[in-house]
């Protein structure tokens, strides 16, 4: 007779441990989006990752600052009015042809990515984790902040106009990176013509028509079918992030330190250099370089 209760409490235990096993799994099931989120790999650019700013038909770049390569394929104009290009600059050549068939493919690939989310036009005071979300039609944010948060090894991709015709338009829009998370695996895909005025945009732009950035900074790469116009913008592109900007030396003329080192002299220690460590104009002289 004693083993009945026993034998009882044990075949109760089962549908609570069958319970407990069905509820896992679906807590599971419910956090898959989340995981597939951040295990969301980022679009393979190809050798249009090198490129700060790729256009198919034309560039013109107006009072701007761009940091990285520039190019246009099977177009040829570049129109530079005083603009600053630091990289190299390939108009209609081999490299620029192969940079903007590579492009093709990602924008081609990245339009049949699934998304994860669907979002409205306006994105201002979002905070997103990483993961693929899209806006069926036309976004555009004025006056707004979004927040991207996530690790540095999250991505980010937004795909804008999906249902077929969509563009991104910014003003005064901001883009900010939070929890370690990096711009340049940010993508924004765009069915149409991407437009950013007064913007502190951040992140590698894909359109489907032209790109115009009108003042403000942009930190990714532009990336677009037709022209790209930058007007009064600084332009930093991601094949040059984390990189400094080492200024030109003017040594031994008496214009004081330039917080450059020329021919690397400081052999590891700034003590060393040549450049005129505290020197004042009409003082040249290393004021304590290499220990004279």
């Amino acid at each position: 007779m004693k083993n009945i209760p026993m034998a009882r409490t044990h075949t109760r235990r089962r549908p609570m441990v069958r319970l407990a096993v069905i509820v896992l799994f679906a807590a599971l099931l419910s956090a898959a989006p989340f995981h597939a989120a951040f295990a969301q790999t980022a679009p393979a650019l190809g050798a249009a990752g090198s490129f700060t700013v790729l256009a198919g038909t034309a560039v013109t770049c107006t009072d701007s600052i761009v940091t990285g390569d520039v190019g246009v394929w099977p177009g040829t104009a570049i129109t530079q009015t005083n603009c600053t290009i630091n990289g190299t600059v390939h108009a209609g050549d081999g490299v620029a042809k192969q940079a903007y068939i590579d492009f093709l493919d990602a924008y081609n690939a990245l339009a049949l990515m699934q998304c994860d989310y669907v979002l409205a036009g306006n994105l201002a005071g979002q905070v997103l984790a990483p993961g693929v979300y899209c806006v069926d039609a036309a976004s555009t944010t004025t006056d707004g902040i979004l927040t991207l948060s996530g690790p540095s090894s999250g991505t980010w991709i937004f795909k804008i106009g999906t249902s077929g015709t969509g563009a991104l338009t910014g003003t005064n829009f901001s883009v900010i990176m939070e929890g370690g998370g990096a711009p340049c695996n940010v993508y924004w895909w765009v069915a149409e013509a991407a437009t950013m005025t007064d913007s502190a945009f951040q992140g590698t732009i894909l359109a489907g028509a032209a790109i115009t950035i009108t003042r403000g900074t942009f930190y990714g790469d532009a990336l677009a079918l037709a022209a790209v116009t930058m007007t009064g913008a600084t332009v930093t592109g991601c094949e040059q992030a984390g990189r400094p900007v080492r200024s030109r030396c003017n040594q031994g003329v008496g214009n004081g330190p330039e917080n450059c080192d020329p021919g690397n002299s400081n052999q590891g220690s700034p003590n060393r250099s040549n450049d005129e460590l505290g020197g004042t104009p009409g003082d040249p002289g290393r004021q304590g370089g290499n220990g004279k």
